[in-house]
């Protein structure tokens, strides 16, 4: 007799209980030597250096269509003024920080669960623990930590690009001036909404690192196994980091207000 399949309900259960144990494991086991410095350098640079030009270009196309996209209404209601503010809060507080951090899940995730996940078959992980070298502290904290780092950094990089993309179009549109264009677009905007919804940013970070690294940590079977623990890493991190800001801005609100209290 075939044994029955488990359930979707009890499936996600049993992962979910799996990932909330690895992030207990990562948080037991953070404060613990070896501290992998040269490691977490090299994960810097695979994080954060080699992502400047897909961030770039991420962060110019969305400044000059957002711009190029807003202005018709805006003109339509004698508002055209307003258009640099609108596109600094629309950046800086909700498309900058989820759609950057959802582009470098697409980019990390992947590679990182793919990257652990094919050293689990060929039995390299295994070798590390045998020859006590930890492992963990080489391929998973290393990498969220990085993660952690690198994404407020980079969802900065993203925003100002962003709105440089904007002059741009304001620029070829209107011929608005760069003084007016940035007297204006920082006006409303607050320190408390940089700070929050870029930090936002690092929590986004260990949401891909970790659950990619646990996707990849634990894959059994072969290459096919591989593949399909790269695609889950994409597609969870994703779907948490969308339910994750939803979370966020509703705290923010409740501790900070709206831009218009």
């Amino acid at each position: 007799m075939s044994t029955p399949k488990p359930s979707l309900t009890m499936e996600f259960l049993a992962n979910f209980g799996d990932l909330t144990r690895f992030i207990g494991h990562f948080f037991v086991r953070f404060w613990r030597r070896p501290f992998e410095w040269k490691e977490l350098g090299r994960q810097l640079d695979e994080v954060g250096s080699k992502s400047f030009l897909l961030t770039a270009v991420t962060g110019l196309s969305i400044g000059v269509v957002l711009a190029m996209q807003s202005r018709g209404t805006l003109v339509r209601f004698g508002a055209e003024a307003v258009l640099p503010s609108m596109l600094a809060l629309s950046v800086f507080k909700e498309i900058g920080p989820v759609i950057t951090s959802l582009v470098l899940a697409g980019r990390l995730g992947a590679g990182m669960g793919a990257e652990i996940g094919s050293m689990r078959v060929t039995e390299q992980i295994d070798a590390l623990e045998v020859a006590a070298l930890k492992p963990f502290h080489f391929l998973v904290i290393t990498r969220v930590v990085a993660c952690m780092i690198m994404f407020p950094i980079l969802t900065l990089w993203t925003d100002c690009l962003a709105m440089f993309g904007g002059y741009l179009e304001s620029l070829m549109a209107s011929g608005m001036d760069y003084r007016i264009f940035l007297s204006t677009a920082f006006e409303t905007i607050r320190i408390s909404d940089i700070l929050v919804d870029t930090g936002k940013t690092a929590v986004f970070g260990f949401i891909v690192g970790i659950v990619s690294c646990h996707l990849g940590f634990n894959v059994r079977g072969g290459t096919r196994e591989v593949g399909q623990a790269a695609m889950r890493a994409v597609v969870g991190s994703s779907l948490l980091i969308l339910l994750t800001d939803v979370i966020i801005v509703r705290l923010s609100l409740l501790i900070f207000g709206d831009v218009g209290s």
